[in-house]
């Protein structure tokens, strides 16, 4: 086996980060020194008469000797001792720290991945561990994997400020650095409402916006069975890509693209959604930056072109300490509608994040949003502002979860008169709640679920509906 040199770019803060780490509390760290009182009752060999010798050593005294050896870097000898420790249950987790930690300086950086995953699965506040986790996957290329545990291990309080800010450094050069980003999941849905519409089977409408001379005639419309909710099963699939091509210091180029397909039987409710944007990002700080970015989107629903889209967007990043973020974006863009040119017009939209660090290992986020639709018909224009919170992150047993929920709040700018003089308003909410295990592995890809829940609210019965979808998806987790 061969020991692995880190990248020339980034070697120096990463080694750093790691030889300080020494003094970092966590049950799975190796200490500065093997305890001396515990060395000193190793018991010495017992030998007889024909020279064989015997030799009985304690867990804690086969620990702190496999300890000493790695402090000493003899690893091939303390790897025995390290392969011993498995038949303790009790020191499993020191075990496979020990294991992790020799794999990575030997080379063998899938063992060490495997072995400090491991430790997370169970207890994911061991800042430690989950260092030298980024170490590994630092070694192995996998740069947003890297920059996602070192932002977890940041939040840890313990840290000495020295080793906060070499991480910040750290994170700021693979940000930096960072060439391409890609994310795919893919599954099935179960849900109530897949054409997502009303339950009414009558609303109340004014003949006289329709009719001639019957101005003041109010009745009922039976809306036909292809108007009201259908549930149904569906096929999913996301992706999400980007490529960053650094021109100078301060100057990248980014190109990204994302899409999302739902396919039920049949094609009436089929609804696929696909987008790029390619812009310059300018970098105005160590931890912060501003983009902007031509943005095209198109949308097929029903087995043909539903919308056209096209504009700009504008986007502000920074990174605080302990891996904090905020982040804000505007966008504009004119809608072409292929279904009615009521729905086509301008779309202007803004929101702000925050993210905040919970623990070592839950990230929080609060946003609040807003748009403006300027479209061909007034009934249809509209002003929309909201809040959405959220919090997800790790859970010991190897499990990811979270919960999230927005609320929000719609008027349009006139009446539709076929429906009612009263200008409609809405309110909309939303909730999602998912959960994943990370021990379960198939192809780098693990099995998640999530629950969606949403709901509007209307003056108009034709607007009001709400929705269950579960989603069974296999998706991948750093």
């Amino acid at each position: 086996m061969r020991r692995v040199a880190l990248p020339a770019k980034i070697g120096l803060v990463s080694g750093i980060c790691v030889a300080a780490l020494v003094s970092i509390s966590a049950k799975a760290e190796i200490s500065d020194e093997a305890d001396a009182t515990t060395m000193a009752q190793v018991a010495q060999p017992n030998c007889d008469s024909l020279g064989r010798c015997e030799l009985r050593l304690t867990p804690k005294q086969l620990l702190a000797r496999a300890e000493h050896l790695v402090l000493q870097k003899q690893y091939q000898a303390a790897l025995p001792l390290v392969e011993a420790l498995r038949q303790v249950p009790d020191l499993r987790m020191q075990q496979q720290f020990l294991a992790g930690y020799i794999a990575v300086e030997t080379g063998d950086l899938k063992g060490a991945i495997s072995n400090f995953r491991g430790i997370l699965e169970d207890s994911p506040g061991q800042t430690r561990v989950r260092l030298e986790l980024a170490r590994a996957y630092l070694l192995s290329g996998k740069e947003s994997a890297a920059d996602y545990h070192f932002r977890l291990a940041q939040n840890d309080d313990n840290l000495p400020d020295e080793i906060a800010r070499t991480i910040r450094n750290t994170r700021s050069i693979l940000r930096d650095q960072r060439v391409w980003r890609f994310s795919f999941d893919f599954g099935f849905a179960p849900d109530t409402n897949i054409n997502g519409a009303t339950n009414a089977e009558t609303i109340d409408v004014n003949f006289g916006a329709i009719l001639p001379g019957m101005d003041d005639v109010q009745g009922e419309l039976e809306l036909d069975e292809n108007a009201r909710r259908k549930s149904g099963i569906g096929q999913i699939a996301g992706f999400s890509g980007g490529v960053r091509l650094k021109a100078s210091d301060k100057l990248a180029l980014l190109f990204d693209a994302d899409s999302k397909l739902i396919n039920y039987q049949g094609q009436a409710a089929d609804d696929i959604v696909a987008q790029i944007a390619a812009g310059p990002e300018l970098r105005i700080a160590r931890y912060t930056s501003v983009s902007l970015q031509a943005v095209g989107l198109q949308r097929w629903y029903g087995g043909s072109l539903a919308t056209r889209e096209y504009g700009a967007r504008v986007g502000f990043q920074a990174a605080l300490s302990q891996g904090q973020r905020i982040g804000i974006e505007l966008d504009g863009r004119r809608t072409d509608s292929k279904l009615s040119d009521s729905y086509s017009g301008w779309q202007i939209g803004a929101n702000a994040t925050y993210e905040h660090l919970i623990g070592k290992s839950f990230i929080a986020s609060a946003s609040l949003f807003a748009r403006r639709d300027l479209l061909n018909s007034d009934g249809y224009s509209s002003t929309n502002y909201g809040v959405n919170l959220g919090i997800g992150g790790e859970l010991p047993l190897g499990l990811n979860a979270g919960i999230s929920g927005s609320i929000s709040r719609s008027t349009y700018d006139e009446a539709l008169l076929l429906y009612s003089t009263e200008k409609r308003e809405d309110w909309r909410s939303y909730a999602r709640a998912y959960i994943g295990s990370r021990k379960i592995r198939f192809l780098g890809f693990s099995p998640s679920a999530d629950y969606n829940y949403s709901r509007v609210d209307s003056n108009y019965d034709l607007y009001q509906m709400n929705r269950h979808r579960v989603n069974f998806k296999m998706t991948k987790f750093f």
